[in-house]
């Protein structure tokens, strides 16, 4: 599929799709970015290996992003913001397209993403302290089965599906591999995965799972 293809396909199912947002008491709202641009005639998705020094999801990759901040105007501009902050291209360079479902992460940020075009080729002056590596990913990759693989993790004796990507001798997984995966299934109709994240099941036990996870971090604390 060539990037125009992809465009004209990410516009129209983004126009007509109303993204579900969530209420969780307590959650810090957050906004990321994913960038799509056109490198020599076909989509890519602009991601971030993140450095072990950060705070939240060390050397993990993710989208550029981050929390809503009081200067912020809205969430949308929270993602531009902490983008321009964390990969150092100006906001100016991306045209956001739509919205997609809050997702509540396992750290308590409840992440809303926007889809982006980014102008390419591009000038990038990754902030060092969180940004290790940017990564160039065919959006190809997230179209078939072959570099998709899920797993049962085990937390508190209940297991939950967790969902990875390979690429390049990177693992792109959790939620960052999860947003993607439900991108790919609302644009493109196609989801590797054993169930479809358009009838929200995933979503339902990920939100438990992570209730599990909060409830247990207070209960630990003294």
């Amino acid at each position: 599929m060539d990037f125009y293809e992809a465009l004209s396909r990410i516009k129209t199912q983004l126009n007509r799709y109303k993204p579900r947002k969530l209420q969780i008491q307590g959650a810090v709202p957050a906004a990321v970015l994913i960038p799509i641009f056109n490198k020599q005639g076909l989509p890519y998705v602009l991601m971030t290996l993140r450095t072990d020094t950060v705070e939240h999801h060390k050397g993990q990759i993710s989208f550029p992003g981050g929390a809503w901040e009081d200067q912020d105007r809205g969430l949308e501009e929270t993602a531009l913001r902490e983008t321009e902050e964390e990969v150092g291209i100006p906001q100016r360079e991306f045209t956001v397209l739509g919205e997609l479902d809050d997702f509540l992460t396992v750290t308590n940020f409840l992440v809303t993403p926007f889809v982006a075009t980014l102008n390419y080729p591009f000038q990038a002056h990754p902030n060092i302290d969180e940004v290790a590596e940017l990564l160039e990913v065919p959006l190809e990759l997230f179209l078939t089965d072959q570099h998709f693989r899920m797993e049962e993790r085990e937390y508190f004796n209940q297991k939950f599906p967790v969902y990875f990507y390979d690429f390049n001798g990177y693992t792109i997984w959790g939620a960052t591999a999860f947003i993607m995966n439900r991108f790919i299934e609302l644009v493109f109709g196609f989801n590797p995965g054993p169930f479809s994240v358009l009838d929200d099941p995933r979503n339902e036990l990920y939100l438990q799972e992570n209730e599990t996870r909060r409830a247990a971090k207070k209960r630990e604390q003294p």
